[in-house]
Order: C-alpha cells, then sequence, then structure tokens
C-alpha cells in the first residue's frame, strides 16, 4: 500500500488548481488544510481509498448540480459522505426551488469551476454558486476531498467545511448509498 506524503496546502500550489489556491491564500483556517500527491488515475473515491488504505467515510464527494425556475439556472456543489448520495431529486430540488434538478453537464462543471473532472472540490468555487454541505460530512475528524486537480487529494477538518464562502448545512441533503 502506497504511503501519502502531506504538506501544508499552501506549500504546495502546484498540486492545487488555481480557484483553490486563490481561495486559500485568503481564506482564515487555510492552516489547517493538508495536501498530498496521489496517482491520478486513483483520483475516484473509490480507487483512492483503496490504493492508499483510507476509509471511505472520511471522503467527501463534491457533485454540481443545476435546475431552471422562470428561465433562471440555478446552481449548487453538493458536499456529500462518499459513503452516501445527494438527494438530488428531493431535497437538492426543494433547497434550489427549480422544477427538475439534474447533475450540472461536466464539461461546463469543469469550464466553470476552472477544475479538473474528478477533482472538483468545494474550495475554489465561483462567486455566487451556493454550497450546500451534508451535516454528516461535519463529523469527519480529518476529511478528505478534491483539490481541483486528479493528482492531489486535500485533507481538513470537516467542520471546517461549513466556513467555507456560501456553505449552507443541510440536513439529510444525502442518503445512504
Amino acid at each position: 500500500m502506497t504511503q501519502l506524503v502531506f504538506s501544508p496546502a499552501l506549500d504546495r500550489p502546484d498540486l492545487l488548481a488555481a480557484p483553490v489556491a486563490e481561495l486559500l491564500g485568503t481564506w482564515p483556517h487555510a492552516g489547517e488544510v493538508q495536501v498530498a500527491e496521489i496517482d491520478p488515475g486513483h483520483a475516484d473515491t473509490a480507487a483512492m481509498t483503496e490504493a492508499y488504505g483510507l476509509p471511505l467515510t472520511d471522503s467527501a464527494n463534491c457533485v454540481v448540480v443545476s435546475g431552471r425556475r422562470a428561465g433562471e439556472e440555478r446552481l449548487a456543489a453538493c458536499l456529500v459522505r462518499a459513503d452516501t448520495r445527494a438527494d438530488v431529486n428531493n431535497l437538492v430540488k426543494r433547497t434550489l426551488d427549480v422544477r427538475k434538478a439534474s447533475f450540472h453537464p461536466m464539461e461546463r462543471a469543469v469550464e466553470e469551476t476552472g477544475m479538473e473532472y474528478g477533482g472538483i472540490t468545494p474550495l475554489g468555487l465561483p462567486e455566487g454558486w451556493r454550497l450546500l454541505v451534508d451535516e454528516r460530512v461535519l463529523g469527519i475528524a480529518r476529511a478528505i476531498v478534491g483539490s481541483g486537480v486528479r493528482r492531489s487529494k486535500l485533507f481538513l477538518p470537516g467542520a471546517r467545511l461549513a466556513d467555507l464562502p456560501g456553505a449552507e448545512v443541510v440536513p439529510g441533503l444525502a442518503h445512504p448509498s
């Protein structure tokens, strides 16, 4: 099993997408964020947890969801523990107040976030985007999230994810997968 090498995220901007590095440069809690380089082939959560011997329940996945209401597109990033799934068809739809919510097209999510597919993270989202955080994520002692690129992961206290710009803690946002 490969061992991860942790560094303060601010010391390794080469392992961060530009929007993530920009956020960390001004976020008061950036000192609590570590980064570890990974094999990009293991960027997907299941592969990463297996390859590095990490508990699946320590990972949080960020998915981008969109819907329309009165011709207006409404977007949100949903952050849920990796052993759960965002309740897109019910709670997310109601929270966004849209008739139908669905996963945002991958090409648009990548372009609009400035992050790589498989590395999209709640840190450094575009201004004005909502960030819906399932309350279970806050209980993770050392949460693993994307870094904006496939070749690394961020590690930080789960409770700090509620302190991100635009974060809204939503009880029941996810259900077991």
